[in-house]
Formats: structure tokens, sequence, C-alpha cells
């Protein structure tokens, strides 16, 4: 099966040794997003509920890359640097996934990368 790597301009750029997603046969695997502006490759100003966005808004635009949509998404992975932050994220969160929520998994991490609160991968069928 070949794989196909997915790039956009409209998501922050890899910072390592990795992609913003790969395609392999009908499934695709986006790397952790971060509140990356990929415009200035800046993390934004604001609290949980704003980087929230942002990284949500940085899915939509792999995600689009790669011909899907949020419907598309059978699995998410939300790592959180405070479990406190999950209701905040999830309200946001409930906004990009409005029918036929995908499988999740949500989890308190020790720190992430540049200081953020907050990161999200996932996994999306086409």
């Amino acid at each position: 099966m070949a794989k196909e790597i997915i790039h956009t301009e409209q998501a922050p750029a890899a910072v390592g040794a990795y992609s913003q997603a790969v395609k392999a046969g009908n499934t695709v695997y986006l790397s952790g997003q971060i509140a990356i502006d990929p415009e200035t490759q800046e993390i934004i100003d604001g609290g949980v509920e704003e980087q929230a966005e942002r990284v949500l808004k940085n899915l939509k635009a792999v995600l689009a890359a790669a011909d899907c949509s949020f419907k598309d998404v059978v699995k998410t992975e939300i790592f959180l640097d405070d479990i406190n932050d999950f209701a905040a994220v999830n309200s946001v969160y409930a906004e990009y996934f409005t029918e036929e929520q995908p499988a999740r998994a949500c989890v308190e991490v020790g720190s992430l990368p540049k200081g953020v609160a907050v990161e999200i991968s996932l996994i999306a069928v086409k």
C-alpha cells in the first residue's frame, strides 16, 4: 500500500522529523497540532479555549488538504497539561464534532511542546 504525505500552508509547518499528515489507503493519520498560528509560526495569545480553537482550525486545514472533513474523523487524542481544562476544551471540541462523534482519548501529560495547554491528533477515514 502506497502512502502519501499531506502538507498544507494553511496549518503550521512541521517542526521536526514528521509530517502534518500521512494518508495510507483510505486512512489519514494527522500529527498532533498545537496552538500555532500558521501565518506567524508563533503560539497564539489566549487561554485554553483560544488554544483549542486554533488547534481545531489547524486540524481542519490539514483534513481539507487530505480531502477530508471532521465528519471523516474516527478517532481523536487530546493531550492536556491540566486535566481540569477538560470541560473548557470539550466545549470548543463539541463545536467541531456536531454529529457522529469519533472515538476519543483524553489524558493529562507532564508538559506539551512550547508550553501550550492542549494538543490534539486524529485519524480520519475517507
